[in-house]
């Protein structure tokens, strides 16, 4: 098991009763440290002149290792441990989301007028005139999150009730960062057609479909016959807002190492959903030399394994992950975790830089070539450049919204990518810090407004 950094999605508060002596929090605390926790806030719950009692947040790196703190705080002398609580649990307890009413219910007027028989008026009034939805129900900021559960993060196919936390969090983030209110739509389904109708049955409701989690190569169909056949946006965030973000990073990154994105060689290992998305916008902003790998190696012509998305990608070489990266100037991970080595970063060529994006582990620690890369990102939020998706969805959601976009063209994606990379001024870029933070409100703004102008220059806007 590779050591990870401790961070605060194994945290635990630790609640425990020691003698009310000096040294004795001290000894506790020690303790924590020796097995590598992160000790965090310190609360006094009670004391009395013999005993205190104290919760401890410590933040660990894995399940076994805040099960390696709780022994190692258990194992100091008179100390008592009362529970034990995981933050990241609790914080899920009862759901992340919940639906609140804009306006008050307090008389019968009120109520006339929100339901029957006054809302009656408004059916009608949508029904003479369709376009009045927009303006007269939720449909103009809301977002469907939809997913099937066929590759939940980095987890694979755990079904449509274990993806719910994920798409509960993913509306979170499109409220707080973008004001947009979307709604999880987890099916008990993984046909094509199935999901493909079933969205379209219930896209009234919304103005955009957010497609997550399911696993390529479906997606790719189910995206393509979504967009024909909707007149909302329909956006799959695993491929395009990874690739908007990665081609934003690299925009940023090559500025440090004085190359340009049509004079260097990529290298993408991973050729899923992400990876095929981020080719393609590469494509798209000028790279001309992008070498695709999967677990068998380099994408060949000379393979007759590949699916049409990866054919898009072949080249005439053959060989390993290894063979591709000898004098390459970038390397851009989204796969699993350990495939690139310390050796093969140092074949690669002058300046190179490493984005290694698989979740929770990285394709290589960014600790074992931290002297032999110049630009190192990764998808984790305790390494600096993190490339992290909510920096691209909320704005283009929020400026598709806006317009009230048809689709979501490939322009927008290179306007937002060229927005969130344009936050970072000259004097702020360095080599940790290629990409502006999640937290940074001007992010949603930026983006909003460039996919607003890319929507009415493709013509797609329709406000």
């Amino acid at each position: 098991m590779v050591d990870l950094t401790p961070n605060s999605s194994f945290s635990l508060t630790i609640r425990l009763t020691l003698p009310n002596r000096a040294g004795m929090l001290a000894s506790v605390t020690h303790a924590i440290a020796e097995v590598g926790g992160n000790l965090g806030q310190i609360s006094l719950i009670e004391q009395t002149r013999y005993i205190s009692t104290r919760d401890l947040s410590v933040d660990a790196a894995s399940t076994e290792h805040a099960e390696r703190i709780v022994q190692a705080v258990k194992a100091v002398d008179d100390i008592k441990v009362l529970d034990v609580y995981d933050c990241t649990f609790n914080l899920h307890r009862g759901g992340k989301i919940c639906m609140h009413s804009k306006l008050p219910l307090k008389t019968q007027a009120d109520l006339a007028m929100a339901y029957t028989p006054g809302v009656g008026r408004i059916c009608t009034a949508i029904a003479n005139e369709p376009e009045q939805v927009y303006s007269l129900t939720i449909k103009s900021n809301t977002v469907a999150i939809v997913t099937d559960g066929s590759a939940v993060l980095g987890l694979g196919n755990l079904g449509a009730e274990a993806a719910l936390p994920v798409m509960e969090g993913k509306a979170m983030l499109f409220k707080e960062f973008a004001g947009i209110d979307a709604f999880p739509i987890c099916l008990a389904n993984q046909d094509t057609d199935s999901i493909i109708a079933t969205v379209k049955n219930i896209a009234p409701v919304f103005g955009g479909i957010n497609l997550e989690d399911i696993s390529a190569p479906r997606c790719f169909e189910i995206e393509a016959r979504l967009r024909q056949e909707l007149d909302i946006p329909v956006f799959h965030d695993d491929q395009h807002g990874t690739a908007i973000v990665s081609l934003a990073a690299l925009i940023n990154a090559l500025k440090l190492v004085n190359k340009s994105l049509p004079k260097v060689r990529i290298v993408i290992n991973g050729a899923g959903a992400a990876g095929v998305a981020i080719a393609r916008l590469l494509r798209k902003a000028g790279a001309d030399s992008i070498w695709m790998c999967d677990s068998k190696g380099i994408l060949s012509k000379k393979r007759t394994d590949l699916t049409p998305q990866k054919q898009e990608f072949a080249v005439e070489t053959m060989g390993s992950l290894a063979d591709a990266l000898v004098g390459a100037d970038i390397f851009l991970g989204v796969s699993v975790p350990g495939v690139l080595t310390p050796e093969m970063v140092r074949s690669m060529g002058k300046d190179p830089i490493v984005m290694a994006m698989a979740n929770p582990i990285p394709e290589i620690q960014p600790e074992a070539i931290v002297d032999d890369v110049a630009v190192m990102a990764t998808g984790r939020s305790d390494y600096p450049n993190q490339i992290n998706n909510v920096l691209a969805f909320p704005g283009v959601f929020r400026g598709a919204l806006d317009c009230r976009a048809a689709t979501i063209t490939t322009n927008m994606y290179l306007g937002a990518a060229y927005a969130i990379a344009s936050l970072m001024n000259a004097t702020d870029l360095d080599r940790e810090h290629i990409i502006p933070s999640v937290f940074d409100p001007r992010v949603v703004t930026a983006v909003a407004a460039a996919v607003q102008q890319a929507a009415r220059q493709d013509g797609v806007a329709r406000r």
